[in-house]
């Protein structure tokens, strides 16, 4: 057993795990966190996406002590541009895409194509692709 401390949404955790449980699970599972969802646990769709260090990783590919010591942010802005856009649709893709939005933007990228681009890693199962594009360049601008 292996403890592991992290900051989710400005709230600090400590719990000790097995050293091989992913941190998909560990969020899900262990702290009851189900905004990062799990759908390929392959690291294709893109939903177990996280902030880690403040760079979007696939919580499905990582181990849960990895995160040990990382202290996340609060929710940012993309939140309200995706509800004002109406881009959240079932919910199932979106914690992923904002996170993965969240680093797409601090890296000093805007342009619709770099959207999209970053967006041929997510499957959305609503395929509506429009609004969220909408959202995240509101977010920018």
């Amino acid at each position: 057993m292996i403890e592991v401390g992290v900051t989710v949404n400005g709230k600090a955790f400590r719990e000790t795990v097995e050293p091989r449980l992913l941190l998909s699970d560990f969020l899900r599972h262990t702290l009851g966190l189900t905004g990062t969802h799990v759908g390929c646990e392959h690291g294709v769709c893109g939903a177990c996406t996280v902030l880690l260090g403040g760079v979007a990783v696939r919580s499905c590919l990582l181990l849960a002590p990895q995160a040990d010591g990382d202290a996340g942010e609060e929710l940012n802005p993309l939140q309200q541009a995706f509800r004002s856009c109406h881009a959240l649709q079932c919910g199932f893709c979106t914690p992923g895409i904002l996170v993965a939005a969240t680093d797409l933007l601090s890296r000093g990228r805007s342009t619709r194509a770099e959207i999209e681009d970053m967006l041929s890693g997510h499957l959305c199962r609503c395929t509506g692709y429009t609004p969220i594009v909408d959202a995240i360049e509101k977010a920018a601008g």
